[in-house]
Order: C-alpha cells, then structure tokens, then sequence
C-alpha cells in the first residue's frame, strides 16, 4: 500500500451481528455497549489486527433516535465516554499506530436529512463531543445527508483543539448535468466548499454503495483544488440502495453477495487512483475487507464496471 494512504477501519454495527454480540433495532450498535462492552473491544481488535490505522468509537448509535429519549438523557454521557475509552484501549493495545475518530452520527437519524432540526442538534452533540474529548484523536462528523448537518457538527467541536473529518452520504440520483448530489439533493461541490470553509480537515464519503463514489470523489478533489485536504472513502455493502424516506432504523438491510473482499478491494484501488487517500469501509465491510484493500492499491486494477 503507498504509504500516502490511511486505512479506515469497517463497519462496527455488522461486525458486532457477525461475533454473536447483542445486536437489534433500534439500538443497533449501542446495545453491545450497553450489555457487551468487552464484544466493543474485540471488534476493534480484529480491524486493527486486519491493518485498520483508524478506528472509529461505537458512538454512533448514542443519540435518542436509536436509545430513546429517557436512556439518551440518564445514560447518553456515559456510554458515549465508554465508546471512547474502549477504542482508545485498543488503540493503545496495536503493534502499530493506530488513530481514534470520535464517531458523531447525525442526531435524528441517517439518510433523513428532512429530519434534521437545527436547533435540538447541538444540545445532543455536546453531550458527545463532552464524554469522547478525553479519548480521541479527532471528530468523524458520518453520514451527514445535508450541509446543514455537517455545519451543526463543526460548530459543536470548534473550540475543541481536534481536527474534524467530514463523511457526507449520497443521493442515488445525480443533478441534470450528472453532478453527484447529497440526499439533500445539494450538490456535493456545495458541500465541500462549505466544510472546507468550515474547518475541516478531511472530506470523506460513507455508507453508500460503491458504484456512487467515484464521482463523488472526484468533484471533491475538483472543488479542494490542491488545498491540502484529504479526500476519503467508506463505502458499505447493502444488498440495495437506501430509498429517501428510509428509516436508519426501520430494519436491517440485507447485504451483497457480489461484494466480497477482492470485490472491494478493486473499488478501493480504483477511488485511490482517482486520489482518495483514507480508505475503509462502512455497514457491512468487515476486517476480511481491509485486509484486500493493501494488495488491491499496489496493483494496477481496471477499475470495476
């Protein structure tokens, strides 16, 4: 792999189902943290084990949305630092360097941006940018589906004294000229240079599937226009695509069968080529992904069709 590129780690939520960790909707990931903490840990052991140099906390699913309101209120902080102190122990453990991302979800659900109500957001994030603080190396803002959204986030953590990586998620449907949208429907140039305005310091792509990114990526790298600002991608592996209106936690999605780990791996060679330079994968993608993904970058792949 060339040594310019980072490697991400996978999805937490499947990795827990896949280990036999207490895993449903609505908590999804959050009731491994709740009942398992020690499973949490494993998960980030086996994506470390598998080359990962960024792991990302459990903190995904600690917003109402997915724990409810009365759980968020007496327990949110708690778990949210649990999530923290768990990635960064098994940061500490890795025979390499390993980085810890303070995973901060969008508050009200993924993939709804008409969900999104500004003036609650902050009041959710402060909780868990307070309880993670003390154990990350920086802000992992996922799946933002509207400008809006990302923008909450980067105010939240200013002040912080850590970096924020901003990881958008994709329309399926591009504009009339073939533009790559948000599932805002704004326009993904719009998003970066909003959040490169903002502060951020990477600009990245998740849970979508694989065939959305490029294009994605490559109006990125257009509209940074050389700013030294890395461009990732984290793409997940449901069986289908996620319509407008679905609900994050409305069930659990089935997955490819298609996208096996030589599968990724080429896609991920092919987002390196057009410049990406944090790769990892999202819902789906396990430890046996990453572990394609070093071979793929080093080899000269046509890109997939």
């Amino acid at each position: 792999m060339t040594p310019e590129i980072l490697l991400l780690d996978g999805g937490m939520g499947r990795q827990l189902s896949r280990m036999g960790a207490p895993f449903r909707q609505p908590e999804w990931s959050a009731l491994a943290l709740m009942e398992a903490p020690e499973a949490v840990l494993e998960a980030h052991r086996q994506f470390v084990a598998a080359g990962a140099e960024v792991i990302t906390t459990n903190s995904y699913a600690v917003v109402p949305f997915h724990i409810g309101e009365d759980r968020f209120a007496a327990d949110g902080a708690r778990l949210a630092a649990l999530s923290g102190a768990l990635a960064r122990q098994a940061a500490n453990e890795a025979p390499h360097e390993v980085r810890v991302a303070g995973s901060l979800p969008p508050p009200f659900g993924s993939y709804r941006p008409d969900l999104f109500e500004p003036a609650r957001a902050p009041e959710i994030l402060r909780v868990l940018v307070e309880a993670l603080r003390p154990h990350v190396d920086h802000w992992l803002a996922e799946t933002q589906s509207a400008i809006a959204e990302a923008l909450a986030a980067a105010r939240v953590v200013e002040g912080s004294g850590l970096p924020l990586w901003v990881s958008f998620t994709l329309g399926e449907e591009t504009d009339a000229e073939g533009r790559p949208l948000l599932r805002s429907g704004e326009l993904v140039t719009e998003a970066v240079a909003a959040v490169q305005a903002a502060g951020a310091s990477a600009i990245l792509f998740n849970c979508n599937r694989p065939e959305l990114m490029g294009a994605a990526v490559d109006a990125a790298i257009a509209t940074l226009a050389g700013a030294d600002i890395p461009v990732g991608v984290y793409a997940n592996a449901f069986g289908s695509p996620r319509q407008k209106l679905a609900q994050a936690n409305a069930g659990v999605a089935t997955l490819r069968a298609d996208l096996d780990p030589p599968a990724y791996g080429a896609w991920a060679a092919d987002w390196a080529r057009r410049g990406a330079r944090i790769l990892g994968g999202c819902c789906g993608i396990g430890p046996e992904h990453l572990c394609a993904i070093r071979p793929a970058l080093k080899a000269e792949a046509v890109p997939p069709g």
